[in-house]
């Protein structure tokens, strides 16, 4: 690993860490560009995707036909008091 000295916005760096919950400024900084590599390469990645054929036999899955009789269930959230 490189050891790079640079320059960077403590005030970025702090929303930055606070947002992702990063213990450290080197983990915040890590994680900023592994997702700014991954958006990145998020087009290339669907454009393959579209271009991509498929064979029928890849492509015929059964269809599920989902039951209406079956009751929906909700995640419940309180607010815990300080």
């Amino acid at each position: 690993m490189t050891v790079t000295s640079i320059d960077i916005d403590q005030n970025d760096l702090e929303q930055a860490k606070k947002l992702t919950g990063a213990k450290s400024n080197r983990e915040t900084v890590d994680l900023a560009l592994r997702t700014l590599i991954a958006v990145r390469r998020q087009p290339a990645a669907v454009e393959r995707i579209i271009g991509r054929r498929f064979d029928p036999d890849q492509i015929d899955a059964p269809t599920v036909t989902p039951d209406v009789n079956l009751p929906v269930t909700r995640a419940v959230t309180t607010a815990q008091s300080a």
